[in-house]
């Protein structure tokens, strides 16, 4: 699924346009690279893939859901 990734003063936004749904991400696991497990505030928790260096925001990117 599409998702749109943006960098807020608290740390992540992650928009899920299908769900109408924003949500704050609240931990990523690894915590040292953009990417991999997601896990955002209600629960749902996505994937995505990591990526070399932190991109620029707001993002447009493929997100899995575990």
């Amino acid at each position: 699924m599409k998702v749109m990734v943006s960098k807020k003063e608290f740390g992540f936004s992650v928009y899920i346009p299908k769900k109408d749904l924003e949500a704050k991400v609240v931990k990523t696991d690894p915590a040292f690279v953009f990417g991999g497990q997601w896990d955002l505030e209600g629960g749902l928790s996505l994937y995505l893939e990591p990526l070399p260096k932190e991109p620029k925001f707001p993002i447009t990117l493929e997100a899995k859901k575990l």
